[in-house]
């Protein structure tokens, strides 16, 4: 339950909440508009049913569209569908680079007020945390990745 609050917020702080209802409000025109004009739907329920398993991309084949009209419609609803998907995963890929982000930088923090932690760690730890540190430095001034620098720093010397 939490990790749908926070999939909440997310796409209320990034406004992509609006577009994601104007999606579910879209959804639930086109299942009234198939039902209105597909002659093979006969309820409201599949309507819905073919609705989700075309968004979904399941496609069970159990209810068709027959008419021109009711292809069109689907072939909106699949492109508005992709589009809010990407959207979404953007969103939660972003959220993560950003905590991992920031996770990085408490780390090093933690290290810059007590520096007698280094001495704890392993020569594996302390090279993890020398390419981390690259990485974020690097980030700051938009240059070369931890590798690249460290490259150059060898064959520089």
């Amino acid at each position: 339950m939490k990790k749908l609050q926070i999939l909440r917020l997310l796409l209320k702080e990034s406004g992509a909440e609006k577009i994601f209802r104007g999606f579910l409000i879209f959804f639930l025109i086109c299942a009234a508009l198939i039902l209105w004009r597909e002659p093979e739907i006969r309820s409201y329920g599949d309507a819905l049913w073919y609705c989700f398993s075309l968004v979904t991309t399941v496609g069970f084949g159990d209810v068709l569209a027959t008419t021109a009209f009711s292809r069109s419609i689907s072939v909106i609803l699949s492109i508005y569908a992709l589009l809010v998907i990407a959207i979404v995963t953007g969103l939660v890929v972003s959220f993560f680079n950003r905590l991992t982000d920031l996770r990085q930088r408490k780390i090093l923090t933690e290290i810059m007020i007590d520096p007698q932690q280094l001495l704890e760690l392993s020569e594996a730890e302390l090279k993890e945390l020398a390419n981390v540190t690259i990485a974020c430095l690097n980030q700051k001034r938009g240059g070369k990745g931890a590798s690249e620098t460290q490259n150059g720093d060898e064959s520089g010397d």
